[in-house]
């Protein structure tokens, strides 16, 4: 590619950066919780950082290659703490669901002491 077929890229990478910000500050102003929001936020990061290492290696802009390199290292970290913790928490909520124990119409928690 060319640099004049690159030029849409900045923008682009752009555009997907302040998009994924503006979603995510809108669903945390709704929902008060960033919960369900950081995965999506995250991606959201790691797609406009892809497209900006890849713009800044065809131009050679060493800088701008180490600073969006460094951010997709951390949003990744970021992104498997996040689904690593949504896991655990389905993994919780899933053992104190209440168990039929018999006849008697007593339950139990699942938890054994």
């Amino acid at each position: 590619m060319s640099d004049s077929d690159l030029s849409f890229l900045p923008y682009t990478a752009t555009s997907i950066s302040v998009l994924g910000r503006c979603i995510f500050m809108s669903l945390l102003y709704k929902n008060k919780s960033t919960n369900s929001l950081s995965l999506l936020f995250c991606i959201l990061s790691i797609s406009s950082s892809s497209m900006w290492v890849y713009y800044s290696v065809k131009n050679q802009d060493l800088p701008m290659i180490i600073r969006s390199s460094t951010e997709i290292s951390l949003l990744t970290i970021s992104a498997i703490y996040i689904i690593r913790n949504k896991i655990l928490e389905y993994k919780e909520k899933s053992s104190v669901m209440p168990i039929y124990t018999g006849n008697n119409a007593t339950f139990s928690t699942g938890i054994t002491q």
